[in-house]
């Protein structure tokens, strides 16, 4: 298996622990086996590529505290405001990168991708200002709807809107690609 593959089993990993247990048990078993799964999948993480990489373990780590306190308080706020501070952290991680000339888009995609430093740029802006907006809808959804919308919404509808504002930025990236200097070979 590739690690592409790897990565996507793994981050969504603990989300597929947390909806079928919700599903089944409800939201505090939930709660408790995402914290769980959250921790494994950074472990296998850490075992297959000999490295923690930095997003799953901010999320395990906001999973867990946030998580305990759900538990812990016997109070599911913590829970719901889990992503969104994961949204917030990372929409002013990018937007802050901004000002130092930093561009944290690039630790991750630059494996991927070679862009112009003005792509990078405008990347970091778009993908900031968009988890910062993921981190309000959160919040408008989980303090105005039920928790049945608010554990669809997260498991399902933001994934989504993360994959479609994603491939929105497509065009924008192959625009920008930087070639290869080194010459392909017929």
């Amino acid at each position: 298996m590739n690690s592409q593959w790897r990565g996507t089993l793994l981050n969504f990993g603990p989300a597929v622990a947390f909806y079928a247990t919700f599903k089944f048990y409800g939201l505090y078993p939930a709660t408790a086996a995402v914290m769980v799964a959250a921790v494994a999948a950074l472990v296998i993480g850490l075992w297959l590529e000999r490295k923690i990489l930095p997003l799953p373990l901010i999320t395990a780590v906001l999973v867990v505290v946030f998580g305990g306190l759900t538990l812990y308080l016997n109070n599911d706020l913590f829970i719901k405001m889990r992503p969104t501070m994961v949204y917030a952290l990372l929409g002013a991680t990018l937007l802050g990168g901004l000002i130092f000339k930093q561009h944290a888009i690039k630790y991750v995609m630059g494996i991927a991708l070679t862009l112009t430093e003005d792509a990078w740029r405008v990347l970091s802006l778009r993908f900031g200002l968009f988890f910062l907006g993921m981190a309000l809808l959160n919040e408008l959804i989980w303090r105005n709807f039920s928790l049945d919308v608010w554990v669809n919404y997260h498991v399902f509808g933001a994934m989504a809107l993360i994959f479609l504002f994603s491939l929105s930025q497509t065009p924008f990236m192959l625009k920008h690609l930087v070639e290869s200097e080194t010459p392909r070979e017929s």
